[in-house]
């Protein structure tokens, strides 16, 4: 597999710690643990092949709606994942970045995030997206609202909206759309994930859950990757055409 063959943006629902966790008959926390350990490998192994950005699922927006006391253990675990890996990340050349809406977390952790961001702000090698009281309908309202507040006072022109205006209003402006989206846990769904961001990427949903996620996996879905044709709307011909062009 070449540099060439790997896609430059990953994302990533990290689905399955809890159902991991219930069938080894562990608590739905150790299940979390283990995934946080599944996310390292996979960021690691990830930066060895030349993926650039990974976005991850981390928690969304519903997931407040999840029992009191696991939403608690999610934040604890979330706060001393940013204490125990941010230092390692920033040495391995990892900028790690927070979309989402922050203002629903406690104040400690929302210092925690903005601390990870201005230590690994200069970094390069690879970007680390963490989607954290994230929705992608959340998103596309708040790029509107921005908008919309621009046009009132005169600002812009809402016939010169454009999608690349637009796009600028969103959580991951900047930043390239997904080549590839990776679903674990055997669902099929996209979860309010990324909407406007996914319009034309390719899709692989793995049977394994979470924790279960390895190198290997990985592997096998840059391999199905590499394996599709790309279009954006265009014929297979036009494609092969601009290819050898």
């Amino acid at each position: 597999m070449t540099r060439h063959d790997v896609p430059g943006h990953v994302a990533i629902v990290m689905d399955g710690n809890g159902r991991w966790a219930e069938k080894r008959r562990l608590s739905r926390t150790l299940g979390h643990q283990a995934g946080l350990r599944a996310l390292r490998r996979t960021a690691e192994h990830g930066a060895r092949l030349g993926i650039h950005t990974l976005t991850v699922f981390a928690f969304s927006s519903e997931n407040w709606n999840r029992p009191a006391t696991e939403v608690k253990r999610l934040m604890e675990l979330f706060m001393g994942a940013l204490d125990k890996e941010v230092k390692g990340m920033h040495e391995h050349g990892v900028r790690v970045r927070f979309i989402g809406d922050p203002s629903a977390f406690q104040p400690e952790l929302q210092e925690r995030m903005r601390a990870a961001e201005d230590l690994t702000a200069g970094n390069t090698r690879t970007q680390l997206n963490v989607a954290a009281n994230y929705g992608g309908r959340w998103d596309i309202l708040q790029a509107v609202r921005r908008l919309a507040g621009a046009a009132r006072r005169g600002e812009i022109e809402p016939d010169r909206i454009d999608e690349e205006t637009f796009g600028g209003q969103l959580a991951l402006c900047g930043t390239p759309d997904p080549d590839l989206f990776i679903r674990t846990g055997g669902e099929y769904r996209i979860s309010n994930f990324l909407l406007w961001q996914c319009a034309y990427t390719e899709f692989y949903f793995s049977e394994r859950l979470w924790p279960d996620f390895n190198a290997e996996e990985l592997d096998r879905a840059i391999d199905s990757y590499r394996k599709r044709e790309r279009r954006f709307g265009l014929t297979g011909a036009q494609v092969r055409e601009r290819a050898n062009a």
